[in-house]
């Protein structure tokens, strides 16, 4: 089945040799589930593009252009999934020229995908998932922590990696070996109705769906904690949980030589959420 794509609200699968985000990742994106004809948490996931785009310096706002073309895109990939699907929303500076200076008035490049879900998904949602540290360390840059900016070498040497047999995705820390994340979701640690999660202060990327589990264990009365996360914490804890937008919630059954059970919570959350693939 073939993608369909979209580059500046026409049907387009192009984009100019000289733009920005090919030459230097000079922009951000945001993968959206797409369920029941609606984009899964639209506003929460502008708003993390628009502080993105405003930390990069890129004039990038929603206009009501953009947001009748995803309500398009959305309704189209309605009729070519059978089931729940993914909408990508890239955000480049545009063209601008052969030097690292941006330029003052860039013509932004706006390109809209559908892709499937992966079929796996469901059943990471069912079994939970087993994680692997990868050797692979993310760099501190307090600028660029949190945003889902383009450059993402170090997730493509992370993934490039083999996992060793049984294992599903990496656990990935950062140079200082605090844990920071899996290479493509948000960690939550829970110990009795405390629940910690990594500060993202210089690395990682911030997910739309690590803030709604984040307000949800606060709204159930949990002490929620964001701070540095060692790997010689991981055998004090009673569950570990992975977000992402795709796959919402799943729980982790193992790190490395630890093991964890699946939290019973995990069934609320998705079905307050409305998670379940």
């Amino acid at each position: 089945m073939s993608d369909a794509i979209w580059i500046n609200g026409q049907r387009n699968t192009s984009v100019s040799a000289l733009d920005r985000g090919l030459a230097y990742g000079d922009g951000l994106f945001a993968t959206m589930r797409c369920q029941g004809g609606e984009i899964a948490f639209l506003e929460n996931h502008l708003l993390r593009l628009a502080q993105g785009a405003k930390r990069l310096g890129i004039p990038w706002q929603a206009t009501q252009a953009l947001r009748s073309q995803l309500a398009e895109a959305c309704a189209q990939g309605d009729t070519q999934y059978s089931n729940d699907f993914c909408l990508k929303l890239l955000i480049s500076r545009g063209v601008g020229g052969r030097g690292y200076m941006p330029p003052q008035s860039p013509q932004l490049t706006e390109v809209i995908s559908l892709h499937e879900i992966p079929a796996h998904y469901r059943q990471w949602q069912e079994t939970g998932i087993r994680l692997q540290t990868s050797q692979v360390r993310l760099a501190k840059q307090a600028l660029l922590a949190g945003i889902k900016h383009l450059n993402r070498l170090e997730q493509v040497l992370i993934r490039a990696q083999a996992l060793a047999e049984g294992f599903d995705d990496w656990l990935v820390c950062d140079t200082d070996t605090g844990i920071v994340e899996a290479s493509m979701a948000n960690l939550f640690f829970i110990q009795g109705q405390t629940l910690v999660t990594p500060s993202l202060h210089f690395s990682g990327v911030a997910g739309v769906m690590r803030e709604q589990l984040i307000l949800w264990f606060v709204a159930a009365g949990f002490n929620v904690e964001a701070r540095q996360v060692l790997p010689s914490e991981l055998a004090k804890f009673d569950h570990v949980l992975a977000s992402n937008s795709l796959f919402g919630a799943v729980g982790i059954t193992q790190i490395d030589n630890h093991s964890f059970s699946l939290s019973p919570l995990l069934a609320n959350i998705r079905q307050e959420l409305k998670l379940t693939l």
